[in-house]
């Protein structure tokens, strides 16, 4: 199944090439077509990041509900939708339009896009996760590797779209690179599609959050009853009628849920018939409820570390526009562009990670991830600090220069200090995103409820749009508030005092990392029952405890 899951990626590549094309050059868009200032910009591309990240939420509850799990019509669907989206907006910017026109084509053609992404977003990463059999030893160990290169395809169309994209958009038109993009898109489409006959599918259990809801009502109505003296007196549908997906075991956390599984004396299991979901769940629906609020926090805690992403597409490319790009006389880096450095930054943390780090790992702990998912995403964090210390002593560099040269020098045009000076924070930025990105994804996909996976990816990304709905809330925030002196993020980001609002967020990681590592230390993982194993399953033995 492995070629099979190298299509979905074929499919990330170039879905990825048309989002980092578009995203990290809008801010120069908005500014420099639509003459909007740095503020209304940064706050614009937050809020089109955020609704086309949160977007996926109502495509992954669709997915898991009422799809055969037949993903790829929807994706092809959705990606069909993309690429009417990209034609249409190539030929609005390829036209002599005004400006007003301009701005309409492009505010019609930002919601299609985001359309786009909900649908076949959610869908695409599960459904190539899917591909590899849990039950499998070798599979299992495979599985845990896609979601590495996973993200190796998406850094290569990242880099394309921030270098060959950009560069198209800069120098000959917004039109001509849009029609790149639909014609590479088109031709992954085909790419994917011809797997049809080979894929792996999951049936739909209908809504995924009905066994949640059961759960809960099933708790608050045995509120008063005693817990049972021995967990195994809690109620499991026998394995023989286990059509689809693994038992989970019983954990000691929220022991309240535990009541919605108690047996009481007037209910008759013995039967399909007499079985009232809303008055007596299984341990497995119990832990799936208790997997679900135990994310919450974790969910939470990854708000601060995405609002420093988020400036990477942002002010970190608006510092690019006032340096110095040339590589020759006649060729000068588009400012985006070096977003590239993200890119390689994170290929070179994902490829150490997969092949040097986790073998190396594995012999140490025996643990078959090497380390466990949390503490993979708790080091990303940390690299995010350090890439906004970065930002904040490059950008007080920038600010002299900027007195030197143009307050005080009166020069006009770019600063005589290279681009090149932005390379630290971009590249550390890249190695915590390979830690923290791709785990808070293989976080989200693995200890979720089988029956929630599209759903769960969707919870992923959302973790990106809430992010960059705080940032655009922290940068409001941050202009009222500073009121004497300069303006941390003002109309001129010469005239600005950035170093000051990277400052707020190193320190707002830190504190955020305290909180998480906090709760890290007391999770708990998914606990499954392998089919493979002995059926009884213990607390600490039976079954294989995913970490």
């Amino acid at each position: 199944m492995e070629q099979e899951a190298k299509r979905n990626d074929a499919i990330e590549f170039s879905e990825r090439l048309s989002y980092f094309g578009i995203a990290t050059n809008l801010i120069s868009y908005l500014t420099n077509v639509l003459h909007q200032d740095l503020k209304t910009a940064a706050k614009n591309v937050n809020y089109w990041t955020g609704v086309t990240t949160i977007m996926p939420l109502a495509g992954g509850f669709l997915a898991d509900a009422y799809l055969v799990r037949k993903e790829e019509e929807d994706v092809l669907l959705q990606l069909v939708e993309l690429c009417t989206l990209l034609w249409t907006f190539a030929w609005c910017n390829s036209h002599s339009l005004c400006s007003r026109q301009r701005e309409l084509g492009g505010c019609r053609s930002y919601p299609h896009y985001s359309y786009g992404t909900g649908g076949h977003k959610p869908c695409l990463e599960s459904f190539g996760a899917d591909q590899f059999d849990d039950n499998h030893l070798e599979e299992r160990k495979k599985k845990m590797s896609y979601f590495n290169w996973w993200n190796f395809a998406l850094c290569c169309g990242l880099l394309l779209g921030v270098t060959v994209i950009v560069y198209v958009q800069d120098n000959v038109s917004w039109g001509v690179a849009d029609l790149i993009l639909t014609i590479v898109m088109a031709v992954t489409i085909l790419t994917f599609y011809s797997g049809k006959m080979y894929y792996r599918y999951r049936l739909p259990e209908g809504s995924p959050l009905t066994p949640l809801l059961q759960v809960l009502v099933a708790a608050i109505r045995k509120r008063k009853l005693p817990y049972p003296s021995n967990p195994s007196l809690l109620y499991e549908v026998p394995k023989l009628k286990l059509s689809q997906g693994r038992l989970l075991c019983h954990t000691s956390r929220l022991r309240f849920l535990d009541k919605a599984a108690i047996v009481e004396d007037r209910e008759n299991i013995s039967t399909e018939k007499t079985h009232n979901p809303w008055r007596l769940a299984t341990v497995t629906k119990v832990e799936e409820m208790k997997l679900v609020l135990s994310m919450i926090p974790i969910w939470l805690t990854s708000l601060v570390f995405v609002v420093c992403v988020a400036q990477a597409s942002t002010f970190f490319v608006k510092q690019a526009a006032t340096m110095d790009r040339r590589i020759s006389k006649n060729f000068d880096i588009p400012a985006a562009s070096i977003y590239s450095l993200a890119a390689i930054g994170m290929m070179v943390s994902v490829t150490i990670y997969e092949k040097i780090l986790v073998p190396f790992l594995r012999k140490v702990t025996n643990n078959e991830r090497g380390i466990n998912l949390l503490q993979r995403i708790g080091i990303g964090m940390i690299f995010s600090i350090l890439s906004m210390v970065a930002a904040a002593c490059v950008e007080m560099k920038r600010q002299k220069a900027v007195e030197e040269e143009i307050v005080q020098g009166g020069k006009k045009g770019p600063l005589s200090m290279t681009v090149f000076w932005l390379a630290p924070q971009y590249i550390i930025h890249g190695l915590g995103d390979g830690f923290a990105l791709v785990g808070l994804q293989e976080y989200f996909y693995d200890q979720v409820p089988e029956s929630m996976r599209s759903l769960e990816i969707a919870f992923y990304l959302s973790v990106i749009g809430v992010g960059s709905f705080l940032s655009s809330f922290l940068i409001i925030i941050a202009d009222h508030i500073i009121k004497n002196g300069k303006s941390w993020i003002g109309k001129d980001l010469n005239m600005s005092r950035l170093d000051n609002f990277y400052w707020m967020l190193a320190a707002l990681i830190v504190l955020n990392l305290c909180a998480y590592v906090f709760l890290a230390r007391r999770y708990t993982y998914k606990n499954v029952e392998r089919r493979v194993l002995e059926s009884h399953c213990p607390e600490s033995d039976g079954a294989e405890l995913i970490v």
